[in-house]
C-alpha cells in the first residue's frame, strides 16, 4: 500500500444476507457471512448464489479496514485479491469467489478487510414513444463482509476438527466509558485485544430496566480501535453494559473502564 494513499471514510453499506427490495428480479445469498484465512491458509472460498429471475451482475472488491476517530475507514490494497473480480450469475446458479493472500501477514496479528460486492444493473430501456427519452440506470444493492486474515500464531476461530490448538484462538479486550457528544449521550467502546470484537444485542442495563442500543448487530471494534455509538439514555455510576461478543451464547457484562 502505498503511503501517501488516502483512506476512504464512511460505512460502506454492512449488509451481509441482504435482498432487493419487493419486486426486484435478482437476489444475491452470499456465504459464509464471516470468512477468516487462518495463518496455514493461503486461500478462502466465498460463495454468491443467484436466488432472483434474471442474471446478476457482479463486481468483487477486498478493501483494507480500519478504524480511526470513531469512523470506519477504507483503503485500496494488494494483500487480499479476490478472483475473478466480475461475475455474470444465471438465476438459481451459484459462483465461488477465491479470496487469496499474496503474501504472509504480519505474525501474531490479526488484519482486517472488507469485500465490497456491488451489483452492475443493466440499463433501462429508453421508453421509444416518450419523446426526449433517455436511457437510465437502475441503483442496485451493496453487500459488504467482513474478512480476517490472521498471522503466525494467532488463530480466529476454534478448529473443529481439532488440527489447531484451541488456546491460540484470540479474545478481544473490551472496556466501555460513557460519553458526551454534542450534548448527546453516547458510549464508547475501546478493544485492545488481538481480534476483533463483534457486538450483538447489547444493552445498557440501569436497575432491573434494560435499554438496546441497536437491535441485533451493533457494529465491530477491531484490536486497537475505539468507536462510538449513541445511547438510548445518559449512563449513571450504576449502569452496567452488556453484549453477545463474537457469537457467544450468552450476554455478557462488559467492563466499564476510564
Amino acid at each position: 500500500m502505498r503511503a501517501g494513499a488516502k483512506w476512504a471514510r464512511g460505512w460502506i453499506g454492512l449488509l451481509w444476507l441482504a435482498s432487493l427490495p419487493a419486486g426486484a428480479a435478482t437476489s444475491v445469498l452470499i456465504w459464509p457471512i464471516d470468512p477468516v484465512l487462518e495463518a496455514d491458509q493461503k486461500a478462502g472460498a466465498l460463495w454468491l448464489e443467484n436466488r432472483g429471475t434474471e442474471p446478476a451482475n457482479l463486481q468483487v472488491r477486498v478493501f483494507a479496514w480500519r478504524q480511526g476517530d470513531y469512523q470506519e475507514q477504507f483503503q485500496a490494497q494488494r494483500e487480499i485479491i479476490g478472483s475473478p473480480p466480475v461475475a455474470n450469475i444465471a438465476p438459481g446458479q451459484k459462483q465461488l469467489i477465491r479470496l487469496t493472500r499474496t503474501g504472509p501477514s504480519p505474525a501474531g496479528q490479526e488484519q482486517a478487510y472488507r469485500i465490497i460486492i456491488d451489483e452492475i444493473p443493466p440499463a433501462i430501456p429508453v421508453d421509444k414513444a416518450e419523446p426526449g427519452a433517455t436511457a437510465a440506470i437502475r441503483l442496485q444493492m451493496r453487500y459488504s463482509v467482513p474478512l480476517f486474515v490472521y498471522g503466525e500464531g494467532l488463530l480466529g476461530k476454534a478448529d473443529p476438527e481439532g488440527k489447531r490448538n484451541a488456546e491460540g484462538v484470540g479474545k478481544p479486550q473490551l472496556s466501555w466509558r460513557p460519553v458526551t457528544v454534542q450534548g448527546k449521550p453516547y458510549v464508547e467502546m475501546r478493544n485492545t485485544g488481538p481480534v476483533h470484537a463483534r457486538l450483538t444485542d447489547v444493552v445498557v442495563q440501569q436497575g432491573s430496566q434494560s435499554k438496546p442500543l441497536a437491535e441485533g448487530l451493533l457494529g465491530y471494534v477491531l484490536p486497537g480501535a475505539s468507536m462510538r455509538w449513541p445511547a438510548p439514555v445518559a449512563s449513571t455510576s450504576g449502569s452496567v453494559l452488556k453484549g453477545r461478543v463474537n457469537g457467544q451464547s450468552a450476554a455478557d457484562a462488559i467492563r466499564q473502564g476510564q
